[in-house]
């Protein structure tokens, strides 16, 4: 699946939901179905600058392809985290780079979130396009 293809798919899925309650558990549901992220990544370099919770990201380079696995102490921010798992993960460092995360605007998230969340989401959009930029310049 395509990036935009992933994005189409979640819009569809929050579209669903009329009441913002519901989104919210939406956004918690798929941070718990995440897996935990292996202790040993768990590291100060891991930890992404500018979230006000505690978010963890690793970015491993596999054929080709970025994976990225994460944790959030927030039951939000954790969700926040595993849509852009899903969009990105499994893609290659260009695909990345140019992708266009429209899906954030279209579900309604930035307009919901508060000033220090949406900080938080701007600072793991730029942490997984940072590992692209990165990725792409060792390849």
């Amino acid at each position: 699946m395509t990036i935009n293809e992933i994005q189409d798919e979640i819009i569809d899925e929050f579209s669903g939901f009329d009441d913002w309650m519901d989104k919210y558990q939406l956004l918690i549901d798929l941070g718990n179905e995440q897996e935990p992220l292996d202790e040993k990544y768990k590291t100060e370099s891991n930890l992404i600058d500018g979230c006000q919770s505690r978010v963890w990201l690793q970015c491993d380079y596999v054929d080709g392809k970025l994976n990225f696995t994460a944790e959030s102490d927030a039951l939000i921010v954790k969700g926040i985290v595993a849509l852009l798992i899903r969009v990105l993960s499994g893609h290659t460092p260009k695909e990345i780079m140019d992708a266009d995360l429209y899906f954030i605007d279209r579900i309604g998230l930035k307009d919901h979130l508060s000033p220090t969340r949406s900080n938080g989401l701007l600072a793991m959009m730029k942490q997984m396009k940072m590992y692209a930029v990165g990725y792409s310049l060792k390849n």
